[in-house]
C-alpha cells in the first residue's frame, strides 16, 4: 500500500472538473500537489483552497501545449516540496462537429491540447525520474470516445485514441526503471462534457439508451484515482481502466485474430 502523504503529483488541468477534484482528494490525503491551468486566478483560486484545508499545493499558470511548461511544473513541484513523484495528465479541451463540418483548426487544437499537451508533462518528469534513479507514476485521461469513437468527436476520438498509444508505449519504455504508465477512461459529468452528455440524454430514443448517459461525478472519479494511486503495485503498467460512478471497469488490450 502506497502512502499518498509521500506523494508529489503534477496534475495538469486542474482548475476545474476532473482536475481539480482529484488535486482537491489527492491534498486531503495529505499529497503535494502542483495546480496548472492556464488562467493565474483560476491557479491561484484552486492553490488557496487547498492551503486553506491545511494542504499542500502550488501552482503553475501555463498551457500544456508550450515546450516549457513541462520544464515548469517540475520545477515547481522541486522547489516547493523537493520532489516528483507522479503525473495525471488530464488537461482537455473539446470542439464537437460532424467531420464534414468541422473546421481544421478545431481539430488541430484538440489534438494539440490532449495529446502534445501529455506529452509534454511526461517527458518533462520522466527525464527528472530517470535523472534520479527514481520511480513513479503517470496515468493519462483517455476516453470512451477513444475506444470505440464517438459521433460527432472525431478530433476527440482520435486525441483519446492517441494517448492509448502514447500509454502502451511508455508503458514499455519505463517499465524497466519501475514507472508505471496507465490509462483511465472516466466517465463525469463536467462543465467539459455536460453539453455532449445532455444533448445525448435528449436525443436518446429509449429509456435504456438514455440511462446510458446517467454519468458519475468528478468526485467519484478522484475517488477511484486515489484508491488506484494507494493499491498500485510495481507490474500495474500500460494498461486501461474506466470508472463511472461506482463501477469500475477494465479495457483488455486490442486482439489480433487471423483471418
Amino acid at each position: 500500500m502506497t502512502n499518498v502523504n509521500e506523494e508529489t503529483v503534477i496534475v495538469t488541468g486542474s482548475t476545474k472538473g476532473i482536475g481539480q477534484s482529484t488535486a482537491m482528494a489527492l491534498a486531503k490525503e495529505g499529497a503535494a500537489v502542483i495546480i496548472n491551468g492556464r488562467k493565474d486566478a483560476e491557479v491561484e483560486r484552486v492553490v488557496e483552497q487547498i492551503r486553506q484545508a491545511g494542504g499542500r499545493a502550488a501552482g503553475v499558470a501555463a498551457c500544456v501545449t508550450e515546450e516549457a511548461t513541462g520544464r515548469r511544473l517540475v520545477e515547481a513541484a522541486l522547489a516547493n516540496f523537493g520532489n516528483v513523484t507522479g503525473l495525471i495528465n488530464n488537461a482537455g479541451v473539446t470542439k464537437d462537429r460532424m467531420a464534414h463540418r468541422m473546421e481544421l483548426g478545431d481539430f488541430q487544437e484538440v489534438l494539440d491540447v490532449h495529446v502534445t499537451g501529455a506529452f509534454i508533462p511526461a517527458q518533462a518528469v520522466i527525464r527528472h525520474l530517470r535523472s534520479q534513479e527514481k520511480s513513479g507514476f503517470i496515468l493519462n485521461m483517455t476516453s470512451l470516445a477513444g475506444l470505440i469513437g464517438n459521433v460527432g468527436q472525431v478530433n476527440y476520438s482520435a486525441a483519446k485514441a492517441a494517448i492509448l498509444g502514447m500509454t502502451w508505449t511508455l508503458a514499455k519504455e519505463l517499465e524497466s526503471k519501475s514507472i508505471q504508465v496507465n490509462a483511465i477512461a472516466p466517465a463525469a459529468l463536467t462543465d467539459m462534457t455536460r453539453p455532449h452528455i445532455e444533448k445525448a440524454q435528449q436525443q436518446a430514443s429509449s429509456e435504456e439508451e438514455a440511462a446510458y448517459w446517467n454519468v458519475g461525478s468528478a468526485e467519484q472519479v478522484a475517488h477511484f484515482l486515489i484508491d488506484f494511486i494507494k493499491k498500485r503495485e510495481m507490474n500495474q503498467t500500460g494498461e486501461t481502466y474506466a470508472v463511472n460512478g461506482e463501477e469500475i471497469g477494465y479495457w483488455h488490450p486490442p486482439s489480433y485474430e487471423l483471418l
